[in-house]
């Protein structure tokens, strides 16, 4: 028989497992101690080690609260300064939501409990596979949070070489399987298991910085030159009716040294009104950047008189076409789940512009001088299969949002990072303008060509050369590493009784 199951584990774990969680954010952006990626989920490793399902589940609980806890923690600036909450709400309302994100990172890893944390050779290939499966869950149930996906750790690591074949996704599989080889590493009795499989882990690593080189995507046309105004409106002056004239002026101005760029760019909701509303204003910028022969791309509300549909949309002008309606809204932020109750109650469930539609799937892309433009508003940024299905058809991928939600908090930066690994994903330019930073442009490979200090008004001007063609992760998207972690699992199940029998 194999090791015996504890069933109580004890608090000092818990503990333990709380810290580890706590210091995995550190691995991401601002700070980027990707080390960290692989001693946070070496230490979950050796706490869960012979633990009962239960045991299991309540274990990487309190890893899941130290990791959200730490990581997410801007929300509460969002809810308190931007949703005007009080402080004691504003932290009950944060407390609640890192305790959900927790139960939900814990819950995969009732399985790991159920006989695969029992010895070395199991562990080293279960608790990857587990991790995955965690995240993909994460990312899609309750409309998803694929936020503080381990693969982002490593987006200037070799192992960003791997993004283009199996995505973050794929990276965290190979940032979990090196962290469950080090857990095991200090494990009594154990070197076999360890020596077999660091050989697969360093392939692995050297394999990243091999890929890295490769291009997967080919250039087309010249380099294009791009302008970006970043307004940095503070939100109560932006959705202030009473300064829309005010905020026409301040974009007319700023655009005008731009003018003559081939791409010209204003952030999410740059017009914080509808389209029908300001189309003179429309209309005659149009008519300034079709003259310099410029495509103007900007945010603003559209809707849809017919059906009363809102959307937060993104429309070309000027030497543009076409427009792109947000998919993936925010919860709260966009649309209000259980409205009929909650409407009213709080000032945060009452936000402007607090009320849109999705747009449908599959939308065409924008189109700017024969460069098709693949878009992602804001949050939609952060869901790889969502941005792979738009990018193969796309030339430069463009995303524009308002992380003034965020603050003065750590949200920004890890909203930029997750931005740069949809480049390398792709291996296509991106295009990053928001309202008060990080705007940014960014190559083909994922890396920063040019940015503008945050928080204040700055425009941006460079040259990004745009790409024809898509990657391995852009044809099947996330499937593929899904596919080998389910299979991983279901096969050390049926493994698993076998081997006891024997014994």
């Amino acid at each position: 028989m194999g090791p015996s199951i504890k069933q109580s584990p004890d608090i000092k774990g818990h503990f333990y497992a709380l810290l580890f969680g706590a210091v995995l954010p550190l691995a991401f952006a601002p700070w980027n101690w990707w080390p960290l990626s692989l001693l946070s989920t070496a230490g979950l490793v050796v706490l869960l080690r012979e633990l009962s399902p239960r045991s299991c589940f309540w274990r990487s609980f309190w890893f899941g609260l130290g990791l959200f806890g730490a990581g997410v923690s801007w929300v509460f600036v969002s809810i308190h300064d931007h949703g005007q909450a009080s402080i004691p709400l504003a932290a009950l309302l944060t407390s609640l939501f890192v305790i959900a994100l927790a139960l939900i990172f814990a819950l995969p890893f009732s399985l790991y409990g159920a006989g695969l944390n029992r010895t070395a050779g199991t562990m080293v290939l279960a608790f990857p596979a587990i991790w995955v499966l965690g995240e993909w869950w994460r990312g899609w149930i309750f409309s998803g949070f694929p936020w503080l996906y381990l693969g982002y750790a490593h987006v200037d690591t070799w192992l960003s070489g791997w993004a283009p074949l199996g995505g973050v996704l794929g990276i965290s599989w190979i940032t979990a399987f090196s962290g469950a080889l080090l857990g095991i590493a200090i494990l009594p009795r154990q070197k076999f298991t360890f020596s077999n499989t660091a050989l697969l882990a360093i392939l692995l690593w050297i394999g990243g910085w091999y890929l890295q080189s490769l291009p997967w995507t080919k250039p087309v046309g010249e380099p294009l030159s791009i302008g970006i105004i970043q307004p940095a409106l503070p939100l109560t002056t932006k959705w202030d009716s009473a300064q829309l004239e005010h905020i026409l002026e301040l974009y007319q101005e700023d655009s005008a040294p731009l003018m003559g760029s081939d791409l010209l760019i204003w952030p999410e909701s740059a017009i914080p009104t509808f389209a029908d509303q300001v189309q003179p204003f429309l209309s005659s910028i149009s008519a300034i950047a079709l003259d310099h022969d410029t495509a103007l791309i900007t945010g603003i509300p559209t809707r849809n008189g017919r059906d009363r549909h809102y959307y937060n949309s993104v429309i070309g002008l000027g030497r543009a076409s076409g427009s792109y309606h947000k998919q993936h809204l925010v919860p709260f932020g966009e649309y209000v789940p259980f409205e009929q109750w909650l409407r009213g109650m709080i000032a945060f469930f009452d936000l402007p512009m607090s009320a849109f539609s999705p747009g449908a799937t599959n939308q065409p892309p924008i189109t700017a001088n024969s460069i098709a433009i693949a878009t992602a508003i804001c949050y939609e940024i952060v869901f790889p299969d969502l941005v792979a299905r738009s990018a193969n058809e796309a030339n430069l991928l463009l995303t524009v949002s308002n992380d003034t939600w965020f603050g003065h908090s750590i949200g920004p930066q890890q909203h930029f990072q997750m931005a740069r690994m949809r480049a390398m994903e792709n291996r296509k330019p991106l295009i990053r303008a928001t309202n008060d930073g990080i705007t940014a442009l960014i190559n083909y490979r994922g890396q920063v060509v040019t940015t503008i200090p945050s928080f204040s008004r700055e425009v941006l001007s460079g040259y990004l050369t745009p790409h024809g063609g898509k990657t391995p992760f852009g044809e099947w998207g996330s499937l593929p590493i899904l596919c080998l972690s389910l299979l991983l699992v279901v096969g050390l199940f049926w493994y698993q009784p076998r081997k006891d029998q024997r014994r």
